[in-house]
């Protein structure tokens, strides 16, 4: 390998490490900024931080993207650093990846704006599934332990506002899954106005 090819390589590496840094400072304090929604349980709030990871994972592949979902939550927990937020991050890494890493390779094969529609619906149904999966087996549990909740005060919670909430199945049924696909929605959306008008500066 040529000196100048050695010197490229090393720029381009500097370059991708950089963009992910930036791209999750800005995913990081995107999760500042969530907002209740009136007809799901307090505890799911509507954030935005996943519009950075995506537009990462669109313009540099599902790598970047999982690295960028992670450094989110790494430094999300050094602010928080508590067992509660530590259990629930990795909750919340597992739904993240779940919706970057399937819509950032099936995007990466299909560079168009019906790939990019197509990729942002098998990432909400990926997030749908992995979230509603995490949430029953992990975040849940979690939640109750360490806040002292018994599981029936949460699905009571559900069963407020929705009487078709029983138990913790019908509470990820028909409060988690639909959370899930709304999330998925709203911020397949917005990727789709942005990416393209974002992208450029990515690609430098």
């Amino acid at each position: 390998m040529s000196t100048e090819s050695i010197v490229q390589s090393k720029t381009s590496r500097v370059q991708w490490i950089a963009k992910v840094s930036i791209l999750s400072a800005v995913a990081f304090l995107l999760m500042l900024f969530e907002i209740p929604l009136p007809f799901f349980p307090p505890f799911y709030k509507l954030g935005f931080d996943e519009v950075a990871v995506m537009i990462g994972g669109f313009a540099m592949g599902p790598l970047a993207g999982a690295v960028i979902e992670t450094l989110k939550i790494v430094l999300n927990l050094l602010f928080q650093g508590t067992d509660t937020a530590c259990v629930g991050e990795i909750s919340n890494l597992l739904i993240g990846l779940s919706l970057v890493i399937p819509s950032s390779i099936y995007y990466q094969r299909h560079k168009t704006r019906k790939g990019a529609m197509v990729s942002l619906v098998i990432g909400t149904l990926s997030l749908a599934v992995i979230g509603s999966l995490s949430n029953y087996f992990i975040a849940l549990p979690a939640y109750s332990y360490f806040y002292g909740l018994p599981m029936d005060a949460i699905v009571g919670m559900g069963t407020a506002l929705l009487p078709l909430v029983s138990n913790t199945f019908t509470f990820v049924l028909f409060m988690t899954l639909p959370f899930n696909i709304l999330k998925g929605v709203i911020v397949g959306i917005i990727v789709f106005v942005l990416y393209k008008r974002i992208s450029p500066l990515l690609h430098r």
